[in-house]
Formats: structure tokens, C-alpha cells, sequence
């Protein structure tokens, strides 16, 4: 196996006729093959789609709520005192 190919994969897909025509005519006006076309515009939408989800975008009002929060925590609940407890309690040495 050449050194070129140790690190690639292949992915395959069926597709309908109409959608296989539509992405050769976009390749086609971008001018790159079907295969680097298709590679280009699925990374573009993953990276969207990954960058999407680590991004969490506020407005002014939900942000100055949040850095007050973390500024002016609420006193703990019993709930969140038994959580505390129990998380102490599991990663203390015993373990």
C-alpha cells in the first residue's frame, strides 16, 4: 500500500440519480471533481455543526444573568448538599 492511501478511508453513499446530477453541476460551476466537492461541502457543514454546539451564543440579558449567578451564587439546597455529599463521599481515598 503506497504511503499516500495508509491514512485515508473510503466513504460511499447511494444517492438518488437527480441529487448525484445536482452535485455534479456544483462541482462542475466550482470547479473540482464530484469527489473533492462532496468532501469540501461535508467538512464545511460538520465544522458548522461541531462549532455550532461549543458555541453557546446569549443575549446582553441572559449574560448579565449568568455573570451574576456566578457572582452571587444561590445558597445550596439540600438536594444539591446530598449531590455534594455523595460526590465526596465517592471519590474520597476509600476508592
Amino acid at each position: 500500500m503506497s504511503n499516500s492511501h495508509k491514512n485515508t478511508v473510503r466513504i460511499t453513499a447511494r444517492i438518488a440519480v437527480s441529487i448525484q446530477e445536482t452535485l455534479e453541476r456544483a462541482a462542475e460551476l466550482s470547479g473540482a471533481t464530484l469527489n473533492q466537492f462532496m468532501i469540501q461541502a461535508a467538512l464545511k457543514e460538520a465544522k458548522k455543526i461541531i462549532e455550532d454546539e461549543r458555541v453557546i451564543i446569549l443575549s446582553q440579558n441572559d449574560a448579565d444573568t449568568v455573570f451574576s449567578l456566578i457572582e452571587n451564587p444561590p445558597v445550596p439546597n439540600a438536594k444539591l448538599k446530598a449531590a455534594l455529599k455523595k460526590h465526596k463521599e465517592f471519590f474520597s481515598d476509600s476508592h
